[in-house]
C-alpha cells in the first residue's frame, strides 16, 4: 500500500534555532529529514508512522566539515559524497570514507547523510563500525542546550538511541590520532554498493616491538547494534602475532556477537565470517610488521 502525500505534513524552519523550537514545541512529533534516502523508502511502501516532518538538508550549521587540529567535526547533514571527496577525510579517517564509498549509488550517496545514517540505528549500516574505532563523539542539540555523547554509548538497542525526543544530532567529531595505524575495511555483501552487509567490519591496528600495541575492531551486522568487540581487543593487546593467537581472536570474535537469520544471511554464516574477517585483518598488520 503506498502513502498518501495528503497524510503527511512538511515545514521547513530554514535555521537551526527555529527546528529546535518547533521539535520542543512538540516533542516526539517531527521526524527530522535531510537526505530522506531511509524515510523516503518507508514512505514509498506506506510504512511511515510519522506524519510530521521537518526539513533541516540546508541548515548551513549541519553541512560543515571544519578541521581543528586535534579534532575534525563533521556536520550531521554531510553527505556521504561530501565524506568521500574531502582531502582530510580520506587521507586521516580512510575507514569512514570507504564506507562511504559503500553506502548505496551514486544517487544515495549524494543525499544520504552521516546523521541520518546514525540516528537510523540500523546494525547493518556501513558507517558505523568506522565512527566505534574512531571514538567519534557526537554533539546533540535541542532548545535546553548541548550535550556531547560518546558514539560508543549512543545505541541502547536495536533501533533505540539515547537522543531525546527534542534533540538533534548537530555534528559528529573524530580525534586527529590515528594517522599511524593500519587501517582495514571489508565489507560482505551481494556486492559492495547497493547492497546491505550481511557483516562489515570496520578494523585499527598499530604494533610496536613486535607485539600489537592497540587494536581496534569493530562489526556491523552480528548484533542488535553496531558493535565494538572489546573482549577480543583485551585479549589481543600486547602480543605478538602467532597462527595460535589468530585462531584465539577468531573465536573469541565469534563468542562476543549476536547474530540473526534474516532474508540476507543466516546467523551462523555471519558466525564464521566474522571470525574470519577478524583473523584476515590480524594477517594484514603482521605482514604489515614484516614489510
Amino acid at each position: 500500500m503506498r502513502a498518501d502525500p495528503a497524510e503527511y505534513k512538511l515545514v521547513s524552519p530554514g535555521n537551526l534555532q527555529a527546528t529546535l523550537s518547533v521539535m520542543a514545541g512538540e516533542p516526539a512529533q517531527w521526524l527530522p529529514i535531510a537526505g530522506g534516502t531511509d524515510v523516503m523508502v518507508l514512505f514509498s511502501a506506506g510504512k511511515l508512522p510519522d506524519r510530521k516532518l521537518i526539513n533541516i538538508w540546508n541548515i548551513p550549521e549541519l553541512r560543515q566539515i571544519e578541521v581543528f587540529p586535534e579534532r575534525i567535526r563533521i556536520g550531521a547533514a554531510c553527505t556521504y559524497t561530501a565524506l568521500r571527496r574531502h582531502e582530510n577525510i580520506s587521507r586521516e579517517f580512510p575507514l569512514l570514507a570507504t564506507a562511504a564509498s559503500w553506502t548505496g549509488g551514486i544517487a544515495n550517496q549524494n543525499r544520504g547523510t552521516l546523521g541520518g545514517n546514525i540516528a537510523n540505528a540500523s546494525p547493518a549500516a556501513d558507517s558505523l563500525p568506522a565512527l566505534l574505532v574512531y571514538d567519534a563523539e557526537l554533539t546533540l542539540i535541542s532548545v535546553r542546550g548541548e550535550r556531547r555523547v560518546g558514539y560508543r554509548s549512543f545505541h541502547t538497542g536495536y533501533k533505540q538511541t539515547v537522543l531525546a525526543a527534542d534533540e538533534l544530532i548537530r555534528d559528529i567529531s573524530l580525534p586527529r590520532r590515528f594517522s599511524e595505524y593500519l587501517s582495514h575495511a571489508r565489507k560482505v555483501g551481494a556486492r559492495n554498493a547497493q547492497a546491505i552487509s550481511k557483516v562489515c567490519l570496520a578494523a585499527l591496528g598499530q604494533m610496536a616491538n613486535g607485539a600489537i600495541r592497540d587494536v581496534r575492531l569493530a562489526l556491523g551486522s552480528v548484533a542488535p547494534v553496531p558493535l565494538r568487540l572489546s573482549g577480543t581487543e583485551q585479549m589481543l593487546a600486547g602480543k605478538q602475532i602467532e597462527p595460535s593467537l589468530i585462531e584465539i581472536a577468531r573465536k573469541t570474535a565469534m563468542s562476543e556477537i549476536r547474530p540473526i537469520d534474516d532474508i540476507r544471511s543466516t546467523a551462523r554464516y555471519r558466525a564464521a565470517v566474522a571470525g574470519n574477517l577478524v583473523a584476515e585483518f590480524l594477517e594484514k598488520l603482521a605482514e604489515g610488521t614484516k614489510a
